[in-house]
C-alpha cells in the first residue's frame, strides 16, 4: 500500500541540457540499451547509456524515479524484466524534472505498470507533465512529450512510502519549476547506512534566465536552490545524465570485495558548488546579452 503525504520543511558539473532544433542532435547515448546493475542495497540502474532511470524495489512494491525518453519504455522494461523484477509491480513512479529526456516514457511506463500504479510530482511540474511540454518552450516540437496523469503532489519535504521505502521530496526549483530531488537511506551489503540522493539537477541547460525568463521566478528560484544546497549532506549522489556523476567510470570499478564507488562523500557539495558558478557566469552573460 503506498503512503504519500506532505510535511512542510521549513560539479565537477556537465551541463546537459536539452538539445534544441531537432530529435537527432541529442546524444545517441540517451536511447542507448545498456546492461542494468545493482547500484547498491536496493537500489537499481535501469536506463539507458546516458539517461538514469532508477528502480528501488521491496517485496510490498516498487518505486521508479524518472522514465527517459519518449520511445524508451520498452528499454527500461526490458532491463527490469532482466534484473528478475516485473513493471506491474512497480506501485509508484516518481519524476525529478519535467523535461522530455526525463519523462518522455512516463506515460507508457505508468500505463505498462497497470491501474495500481500512481504518479506523484511536484505541483511546480504538474502541468508540464500533463501537458507533455518544456514549460516556457511549449513551441519547441522537439521537446515534447507524451503527457502522464499525475495522480497526487508532493512539496518540499513531503514523503512517499512504498513498503520500507521512504523518500523525502526536496525542491530545488530552477532547472525547471518544480525540480525535484528524492532521498533516501540505503544499507551497504556490510549494514551500514547511506544517505542517497536521486538528483534533479541545477544546470541552466537550454533555460534562458534573460531577458524573457524561461517562468518568471528562476532567477530567484536557482539562488534559493543554492542557498539552500547544504540542508542535506549526502554521500551517494546520483543524478539524471550518466555525464553528471561519473557513471561510467564507476560502473567499471565496481567488483567483489572493491569498495563501492558510489559512496563518495562531498561529491554532492562539489557538485552543486560547480553549478551555482556556472550559473552565475551564465545569468552575467544572459544579462549582458540583453543590453
Amino acid at each position: 500500500m503506498i503512503r504519500a503525504f506532505v510535511r512542510t520543511a521549513a560539479a565537477l558539473v556537465a551541463v546537459v541540457g536539452l538539445m534544441a532544433a531537432t530529435s537527432s542532435s541529442n546524444p545517441a547515448s540517451w536511447t542507448t540499451p545498456t546492461t542494468p546493475f545493482n547500484v547498491i542495497g536496493n537500489v537499481y540502474y535501469v536506463g539507458t547509456e546516458g539517461i538514469s532511470v532508477w528502480l528501488i524495489t521491496s517485496p510490498k512494491g516498487h518505486i521508479l524515479i524518472d522514465g527517459g525518453m519518449p520511445g524508451s519504455a520498452a528499454l527500461v522494461e526490458a532491463n527490469i524484466r532482466a534484473l528478475g523484477f516485473k513493471i506491474t509491480d512497480v506501485k509508484l513512479l516518481l519524476n525529478t524534472h519535467a523535461h522530455f529526456d526525463h519523462a518522455g516514457a512516463l506515460a507508457q511506463l505508468k500505463k505498462d505498470a497497470g491501474k495500481e500504479a500512481v504518479m506523484v510530482s511536484s505541483v511546480g511540474d504538474r502541468s508540464a507533465l500533463e501537458r507533455g511540454v518544456y514549460a516556457g518552450s511549449e513551441d519547441v516540437a522537439a521537446w515534447a512529450f507524451p503527457p502522464v496523469k499525475v495522480d497526487g503532489t508532493v512539496a518540499d519535504g513531503g514523503t512517499v512510502t512504498v513498503g520500507p521505502n521512504n523518500l523525502t521530496a526536496v525542491l530545488m526549483p530552477g532547472h525547471t519549476a518544480g525540480c525535484t530531488s528524492w532521498t533516501m537511506g540505503v544499507k551497504d551489503s556490510a549494514g551500514v547506512t547511506h544517505k542517497i540522493i536521486f538528483f534533479c539537477s541545477a544546470s541552466v541547460g537550454a533555460n534562458r534566465l534573460a531577458p524573457k525568463p524561461q517562468y518568471p521566478t528562476i532567477v530567484a528560484d536557482y539562488q534559493k536552490t543554492f542557498a539552500r544546497a547544504g540542508r542535506i549532506d549526502p554521500d551517494i549522489f546520483l543524478a539524471p545524465h550518466a555525464e553528471q556523476f561519473g557513471l561510467v567510470a564507476k560502473r567499471a570499478a565496481m567488483g567483489p570485495g572493491k569498495p563501492n564507488p558510489f559512496i563518495v562523500p562531498g561529491e554532492y557539495a562539489k557538485a552543486m558548488a560547480d553549478y551555482q558558478a556556472a550559473f552565475e557566469k551564465e545569468l552575467a552573460r544572459q544579462q549582458g546579452a540583453k543590453s
